[in-house]
């Protein structure tokens, strides 16, 4: 309160200067400004040079450029309202209360744009990367600073706030440029297992989306309750995944039906007792 009623106070001050000196310092602290906004723009667009010749990201270029700008300008005007006759300890401390209240007011906000600066920064994801975190995934469509978009594969579109994608796991499926997908199929126990397993190999390799290295892997995963699970792992791009899925299980269906195979439904034997 005491700032404040310090710099209500030299208001009554200044206006009761002389004409004479009173213009005299309001045309100082008109040339302070007009100069120091000059000074503020290039010293601005000179940090925007240094940050793009460095390869920083367009986005960060821009807010830390907005950043640096307003932050010269601030002091520019905190030195013109000095030589007006305003104290400026009672000013920066009133603009620092007034930033405290509403950095409290808007602390959500403020963690996202912190969080967004880190993203941009630390680049843990890049714009068409397919990641999962905050227990939702989809294709990055769009990068800023208060939220990350995402694009299911349904195409939704999902907003997070960067605070929750920072403060959660990121699994970022596009780090490498293949995944793997198992696929299980069951087979009776009376079906050949060599021969169901050389017509899966033969679906798997001949599709075109499936990388050939690493080579895809055909085994046995397990004897099951009711069939011989076969295991196909194969490589292939993070948005190609559904799609060789769904294709290489419609081929094995009906290969199977042409070859004889089955495909056992889950079955339990029953034992009844009676007693004596």
């Amino acid at each position: 309160m005491g700032n404040q009623e310090e710099v209500i106070k030299s208001f009554s001050q200044i206006f009761s200067l002389p004409l004479s000196e009173l213009l005299f310092r309001i045309v100082v602290a008109i040339a302070i400004v007009f100069v120091g906004r000059l000074i503020s723009k290039w010293l601005t667009r000179a940090a925007k040079r240094a940050m793009d010749r460095a390869k920083t990201d367009q986005m960060l270029i821009s807010f830390l450029g907005n950043i640096t700008y307003y932050a010269l300008l601030l002091i520019v005007i905190v030195i013109a309202l000095g030589v007006l006759g305003f104290p400026t300890t009672s000013i920066i401390a009133v603009l620092g209360a007034a930033t405290l209240a509403i950095g409290l007011a808007l602390q959500d906000s403020i963690a996202n744009l912190a969080s967004g600066v880190l993203i941009i920064f630390l680049r843990p994801f890049r714009i068409g990367d397919y990641v999962e975190t905050s227990d939702e995934e989809g294709f990055v469509t769009d990068i800023r600073l208060f939220h990350t978009l995402l694009t299911t594969r349904d195409n939704k579109a999902i907003y997070l706030p960067n605070k929750d994608v920072m403060g959660n796991n990121i699994t970022n499926y596009s780090d490498t440029p293949l995944i793997r997908i198992d696929l299980v199929y069951g087979i009776g126990y009376s079906d050949d297992v060599l021969q169901a397993k050389r017509i899966l190999e033969e679906i798997v390799v001949a599709n075109d989306l499936v990388a050939k290295d690493p080579a895809p892997v055909i085994a046995v995963k397990e004897l099951g309750d009711s069939s011989v699970n076969l295991i196909a792992w194969a490589y292939v791009e993070v948005k190609n995944e559904m799609i060789v899925t769904y294709n290489i299980t419609e081929q094995v269906k009906v290969r199977f039906d042409q070859e004889g195979i089955s495909i056992p439904f889950p079955q339990r034997d029953i034992h009844l007792f009676q007693p004596n």
